[in-house]
């Protein structure tokens, strides 16, 4: 029986990490809406749209609107992917997202922001170089609702903070076991400001906490498997520079702080509890974001992200079925004004292939690309 306990601790190591699976950073997706992803996640300093509630609330204050605004969108996420020369079998995932701010006077705007931010899963029928050894079937989702505001404190400085309450479902399913679908709550914060030296730079910060989640509980014939599995912290500051009317240009740098939830991970089984050594480093991401308005109607956004994958080849035994390993990203935005206070916005971006390959000669390898298409509504008064 010990050697059986033995034998589902290591299923599980390869293959609960593949939950985590596909945003684009890590596991974090590079925006929110579509104008966020059309500036390839470079939108700490600029806010493009209500959404900014969700990654920096002090947007919230500098948002072009008189009294409210609505942005509400999903988008389409297709990953091919590889664990071994293995293709998963599901390849497109939906990714709704939605905000509103209000502002009840010229100091104080509030805001309400939800989207997913991660997961969704895999179908690999096999995953070793071995046919046969192991399939991984995984799904996996992680929503955020966060309210919140932003407050301008002067005609340079705005600050603001949003409450995350978060939602966390997971499953898992391999030969040796079958976890069914759970679901757990967390909580969390995002803090933010914004700061203009002159009407040309805005300089932009926001500080989002870890997310304590619950933790998961299965009930099986075998027993009670468990398992916490927390979001990272992530600091971002950025850098908008207007040269010209109609012309935006932001920079932003952010670090995520992977190896504080997911470098090692406890995993309890009915015999004990063991370790999951996955191995995730911290993740320092670079975006820069260009939109220019070509008329009074149209905006058009182009934009470049790049962060170091999270998990390297001595990690790569450790994470089979993960899918986090993406590096560079281009991306594409376009926003039309429909009428006096409707817009709609797309946006595409491509994840350029990556694969990462065990150094300790098993032969494990793990490759991903992506295309994300996000389709907005926004409306202002």
């Amino acid at each position: 029986m010990q050697k059986l306990y033995c034998r589902l601790s290591v299923a599980m190591a390869l293959g609960i990490i593949s939950a985590p699976s596909f945003a684009t950073n890590g596991d974090q997706m590079l925006g929110v809406t579509a104008m966020q992803w059309g500036m390839a996640g470079a939108h700490t300093a600029a806010p493009q749209d209500a959404a900014t509630v969700l990654t920096n609330p002090a947007g919230l204050a500098d948002l072009s609107m008189q009294e409210f605004r609505a942005d509400f969108g999903f988008g389409i996420l297709n990953p091919p992917r590889k664990v071994n020369n293995q293709d998963s079998d599901s390849d497109y995932y939906l990714m709704p997202a939605g905000a509103l701010a209000y502002r009840p006077n010229e100091k104080l705007t509030l805001g309400m922001g939800m989207a997913g931010l991660s997961g969704m899963g895999v179908d690999f029928p096999d995953t070793q170089p071995a046919p046969g050894f192991q399939s991984i079937v995984t799904t996996k989702q992680f929503y955020k609702i966060a309210p919140g505001f932003g407050y301008q404190v002067n005609d340079k400085l705005a600050v603001g903070a949003a409450l995350n309450i978060d939602y966390q479902s997971l499953a898992l399913a391999t030969p040796m076991f079958q976890l069914p679908q759970n679901q757990v709550y967390g909580f969390g914060a995002t803090f933010g400001l914004t700061y203009k030296p002159n009407p040309r730079f805005t300089i932009g910060a926001s500080y989002t906490t870890k997310q304590e989640m619950d933790e998961f509980k299965w009930n099986t014939m075998a027993g009670t498997y468990g398992m916490t599995m927390d979001a990272p912290p992530i600091f971002s500051v950025g850098l908008a520079f207007k040269p010209m009317p109609g012309l935006l240009i932001e920079a932003d740098i952010k670090h995520i702080a992977f190896s504080d939830v997911l470098d090692k991970v406890a995993f309890k089984t009915p015999a004990g509890t063991s370790q999951m050594n996955f191995g995730w480093s911290d993740q320092t991401v670079f975006a820069i974001g260009v939109q220019k308005q070509v008329n009074p109607k149209t905006t058009v956004r182009a934009g470049f992200n790049y962060g170091e994958s999270p998990i390297g080849p001595e990690d790569v035994d450790s994470n089979i079925g993960s899918l986090a390993v993406t590096e560079a990203h281009l991306t594409l935005g376009l926003t039309r004004q429909l009428g006096q206070r409707l817009f709609t916005s797309l946006s595409y971006a491509h994840a350029f292939h990556n694969e990462v390959t065990s150094n300790s000669g098993s032969g494990n390898k793990i490759e991903l690309e992506q295309n994300v298409v996000n389709l907005q509504m926004s409306y202002r008064f």
